[in-house]
């Protein structure tokens, strides 16, 4: 295996680039300036030493605590609970949301092995024992786990003096945050329910 297919294999295992998408952007950066190359190749190797888990939310920052979580400005009082680092970003793209976030790391799956202890449901529970927080949005995927995970938590939550929503069935069934538009988050944060 020469060069071109080893990077055209690695490239093809990154998250929606198959591999005709993984060989066009090999031959971009084959035509692509050496410096950019290089820049590029750094940026790279070096993310994982720069960014890490922010202590307070779980999302991905390079300060900690993160921005969001630093912010004087943010409504302290609603938390939105997400399942991965990358919905916070997708969420804060909409700009339909002014509170803190709280980051599970994953969705209760037990066919995979994957229970409330292995989740940062704790660390929200920690969170919420302040008094200062009034609502918890869960904004998991509307899936099998994101449902299971949003139960158990408004069980777990329901201890507390604290209304537990969950985000409008806007987002389509089975999708991800990830992949949902601006306008369709807007409306699931509008018209959320009480759980």
């Amino acid at each position: 295996m020469n060069a071109i297919e080893e990077l055209t294999e690695s490239f093809a295992r990154l998250p929606g680039i198959g591999k005709k998408s993984a060989g066009r952007l090999v031959n971009h950066i084959l035509k692509a300036d050496k410096a950019w190359n290089e820049r590029f190749a750094n940026q790279i190797a070096t993310l994982q030493d720069k960014i890490h888990e922010c202590s307070v939310c779980g999302a991905w920052t390079e300060t900690d605590p993160c921005k969001i979580c630093s912010n004087p400005t943010r409504d302290r009082s609603v938390i939105c609970v997400v399942e991965q680092p990358q919905d916070v970003a997708t969420i804060e793209n909409s700009h339909e949301f002014s509170g803190l976030f709280h980051v599970l790391g994953g969705l209760i799956a037990p066919l995979e092995g994957v229970g409330p202890d292995q989740l940062r449901i704790s660390q929200l529970l920690n969170r919420l024992k302040s008094g200062e927080v009034k609502e918890v949005i869960i904004a998991t995927n509307p899936t099998v786990e994101g449902d299971t995970t949003a139960l158990y938590l408004q069980k777990m939550i329901s201890l507390m003096d604290v209304s537990v929503t969950r985000l409008a069935s806007g987002l389509p069934v089975g999708g991800d945050l990830e992949y949902a538009d601006k306008l369709t988050l807007a409306r699931s944060f509008r018209g959320r329910t009480k759980l």
